[in-house]
């Protein structure tokens, strides 16, 4: 069974998140080992410098760098200026993530300053859900949901129509 690992700066606060979490984390099981890797924020600033923001995203970036470095992983960086897919092409690569022996597939959603160009250069692929902006809390939950589409999608079910 393919492992995703969701890696994200931050943590649900609200309950209705963590609600929406763990419906899609009970629906995902089927289909995978999911783990929710919720990463400390770095405390910045009310008006930080480029120079804050730069070694905030760094320390971001080491607390990432073991789930980047493990072996036979795939690693998508979730951010605005990566590519979009619909939810069938979604599923299609996932799938052959599994087919060319990629036994973990790593989701990873930044701070609100985005993800270091460091983690970025390490990814196989980044993904933007759309041109719009999303708050990092929903953007989770839409992921989780788009995951758990493209297994659907793959199982040939009912839910994706």
């Amino acid at each position: 069974m393919i492992r995703i690992n969701l890696i994200t700066v931050g943590k649900l606060k609200e309950k209705y998140w963590r609600d929406a979490a763990a419906e899609y984390s009970k629906r995902l099981s089927a289909f995978c080992k999911l783990e929710i890797a919720e990463l400390n924020e770095s405390r910045l600033s009310d008006s930080p410098s480029e120079k804050e923001i730069a070694a905030a995203l760094e320390n971001e970036a080491k607390a990432m760098q073991s789930y980047l470095d493990l072996k036979g992983s795939y690693n998508i960086a979730m951010c605005i200026e990566g590519k979009c897919l619909s939810s069938e092409k979604l599923s299609e690569k996932l799938d052959c993530c599994g087919l060319n022996g990629f036994s973990t597939i790593n989701f990873i959603i930044g701070s609100s300053f985005g993800i270091s160009p460091a983690v970025k250069a390490k990814t196989d692929l980044k993904l933007s859900m759309s041109e719009m902006t999303f708050p990092h809390q929903l953007a989770r939950i839409m992921l989780l949901e788009q995951i758990y589409r493209a297994f659907q999608i793959s199982a040939h079910t009912k839910y994706h129509k």
